[in-house]
């Protein structure tokens, strides 16, 4: 939800000055400061509930102290307010890479409000709407046209212009504010500015008759990230405006973009994306999240037609001209798609010695001393650097030095420039590749039918191999099966009660079994037997319970059906029956 910039005429996109960054923290610091707290303003309804988070704490975290604040179940809280879509409990707050103060509100579509709330809901519907600032910057007579979302605070607004026209927050005297805007920490849905389009003005205020005692700047660069948040500006510790803005100490600015002496090249680079999208937005070139080498072999080291030229931006924030290049000239739409199309992109900040020894390090490892002697040849008011690498068969070489005091137009020609060379090379390059690639092809087929034609004659060797072992298989699983069936029979028939004799005086039951060959089997059973004992005669007999059916012919009944347990008599097999085998579907 960051603020979309649309300036009058040749006004950059807004950007986020260092309160608002939230830079990624390396081990070492993590070991020698504090965690890093984050400060949240939530608005409810008529509430306004203040907390305070450590960096590690998650979403969910913060819902639950709602909960209890608030008396919202947490199941039907929804916590807007973010600057990313995707967010869940579960998210873990450093991982958004938040400022040190932050303003969210809490909706409850499914807790209806009271009447008496009907304002309330007039605010919550407002801190999801977009408001158009119009920010008349009355020294240079320029105006700046910047839509805000209503959650944001008067303060965020302050900073974001602080950017633009280069007047610390502490410095700004505004025109147009509502009288209930009494508070910078208030948000813009509840400040009373004019929806959708607000007009107001600001300039730097005038220089006071007496000046505050001074500290020492480095007492200043003292201050941890977590606290730093709460300057304004550094005039109150004595520094001057020039330094917050490139032309001094680079111990006095907002948060750098880089953190020194960073263990992973990665790490360093998404905090420099993340520094460079909280204070340029959100439209930026696409930086390469990785290490120069990785970089370098994505551009170059592909498939001819794949590669592209590799765009090395380098930041210093001790130059002049490093906030007007990145918001007008590398924040341009123009720019942002052709190197997104044409250049593999990746960044350095140089504004720290042990940053830029690193880089020089490690483009003498990758690409020679030629590119390294060539960043040196620079100074620091020339950056910010765009350097424009080509990849070749033996080395690579620099097309091209971009310095910041360039415009787009001068811009855009100069990288057109290095793509017409490019181009010329990577034609040349295909050329060859294609005709390698013919030879390799023609040798390929020859190869591959030969391969083919002894792969044929294996196949057919294994498929012969293959039947004979089946056969084999199969006749083998053929008398395990007729083997385990008789073991079956046997044990079943040695289990048998003994035949009882028609005179032996209790009740007997003459049952006649017709097979499906036609065969008929007798025999004369107890009418107490179970009908488990007729069914484990058939099976002895070579027709097991599973595969069969025992039926009776009239009424035609479904013996096997029955339960085992009941006896014949139970069953109605008494004094005789008849009886039929049929197979099982």
């Amino acid at each position: 939800e960051a603020a979309d910039a649309a300036a009058g005429s040749a006004a950059p996109p807004p950007s986020t000055s260092s309160s608002s960054s939230s830079p990624l923290i390396s081990s070492r610091q993590i070991v020698e400061r504090q965690p890093r707290m984050l400060n949240f303003r939530v608005e409810y309804r008529q509430r306004s509930v203040d907390l305070v988070m450590e960096e590690g704490s998650t979403v969910g975290g913060i819902k639950q102290i709602l909960e209890t604040e608030l008396g919202v179940p947490v199941s039907k809280m929804q916590l807007k307010g973010w600057k990313t879509g995707d967010i869940s409990d579960s998210t873990v707050l450093r991982s958004l890479h938040l400022p040190k103060n932050n303003s969210l509100y809490v909706l409850t579509p499914e807790i209806a409000p009271c009447a008496s709330t009907s304002k309330d809901s007039a605010l919550q519907e407002s801190l999801s709407q977009n408001f158009l600032l119009i920010i008349s910057h009355r020294e240079t007579k320029k105006d700046y046209n910047l839509n805000f979302p209503g959650s944001r605070t008067i303060q965020e607004v302050k900073r974001n212009i602080s950017d633009l026209i280069n007047i610390p927050v502490r410095h700004q005297q505004w025109e147009g504010w509502p009288v209930s805007a009494s508070d910078d920490s208030m948000t813009l849905a509840g400040s009373g500015i004019s929806y959708p389009c607000h007009h107001l003005s600001v300039c730097r205020k005038s220089p006071p008759n007496s000046q505050e005692p001074t500290e020492e700047c480095a007492d200043v660069h003292m201050v941890s990230d977590s606290e730093g948040d709460d300057f304004e500006d550094a005039s109150e510790f004595g520094v001057d405006d020039s330094e917050m803005f490139g032309m001094g100490s680079s111990t006095c600015r907002k948060a750098p973009m880089m953190p020194e002496n960073s263990e992973n090249e990665a790490d360093a680079l998404l905090h420099f994306t993340a520094e460079f999208s909280s204070r340029y937005g959100e439209n930026h070139p696409m930086f390469y999240i990785g290490t120069l080498e990785a970089a370098s072999q994505e551009a170059f080291y592909g498939k001819a037609r794949d590669r592209k030229l590799l765009a090395i931006y380098l930041h210093n924030d001790d130059s002049v001209l490093s906030n007007v290049f990145c918001s007008q000239m590398m924040c341009a739409d123009s720019i942002v798609s052709y190197l997104s199309q044409n250049f593999i992109m990746w960044a350095w900040d140089v504004t720290k010695e042990a940053n830029k020894a690193r880089l020089l390090t490690m483009c003498t490892r990758h690409f020679g001393s030629v590119v390294t002697q060539t960043i040196r040849t620079y100074k620091t008011d020339q950056f910010p650097l765009l350097l424009i690498v080509m990849g070749k068969r033996t080395s690579n070489e620099v097309l091209n030095v971009i310095q910041g005091n360039t415009t787009v137009d001068e811009l855009m020609m100069r990288l057109m420039g290095a793509m017409e060379i490019f181009t010329a090379q990577q034609q040349e390059d295909i050329k060859d590749e294609d005709e390698r690639e013919a030879r390799e092809t023609v040798k390929r087929e020859q190869d591959e039918a030969y391969r083919l034609s002894l792969e044929a004659d294996r196949k057919k060797r294994e498929a012969q191999e293959r039947e004979e072992a089946e056969q084999v298989r199969l006749e083998r699983m053929r008398k395990e099966q007729e083997e385990e069936k008789e073991a079956i029979r046997l044990s079943l028939e040695q289990t048998l009660p003994p035949e009882p004799s028609e005179d032996s005086g209790k009740q007997i039951s003459k049952l006649r079994i017709r097979t499906p060959s036609g065969e008929f089997v007798e025999r004369r059973f107890l009418g107490s037997c179970k009908l488990q004992v007729l069914f484990d005669f058939v099976a002895s007999k070579g027709y097991p319970f599973e595969e069969f059916k025992l039926l009776t012919t009239f009424p035609r009944r479904n013996i096997t059906q029955l339960d085992p347990g009941s006896t014949l008599l139970d069953a109605k097999l008494f004094p005789q029956e008849t009886l039929f085998l049929e197979a099982k579907e």
